[in-house]
């Protein structure tokens, strides 16, 4: 199994965008209803709308989501792309803790077993 070292280089701005409290929110919400206006996003986090504004303009920035035109309002839509990314890293880093926990209670046991037997 190949070991992830770093997080690679086109998550960062995947982890960075979503370790805001209102940006997570912004990106459930999308999630959850699909795709939403600035007015319908802002009605979801304690902010003012030009502040979710320019949350939703980081989001896109890195890739997250993107915008469109449609009459006067701007409609946010989640790419799902990076979520998948993502999902695939965090899979592979579970499994390499799950290989590393199953390492240590081998070891424990092994340990357990020779104490037992010295006695």
């Amino acid at each position: 199994m190949s070991a992830p070292t770093v997080v690679a280089a086109p998550l960062y701005p995947f982890f960075s965008a979503l370790g805001d409290p209102n940006r997570l929110g912004i990106m459930v919400r999308l999630c959850d209803l699909g795709p939403s206006s600035t007015s319908q996003v802002t009605s979801v986090i304690p902010v003012t709308r030009q502040a979710a504004s320019k949350h939703l303009q980081l989001l896109e920035s890195a890739g997250l989501v993107t915008s469109s035109r449609r009459g006067r309002e701007r409609v946010w839509t989640v790419r799902t792309e990076p979520l998948a990314q993502a999902s695939d890293y965090l899979n592979q880093l579970s499994r390499r803790w799950d290989a590393a926990v199953d390492r240590l209670r081998a070891f424990v046991e092994r340990e357990v077993e020779g104490e037992v037997e010295a006695e």
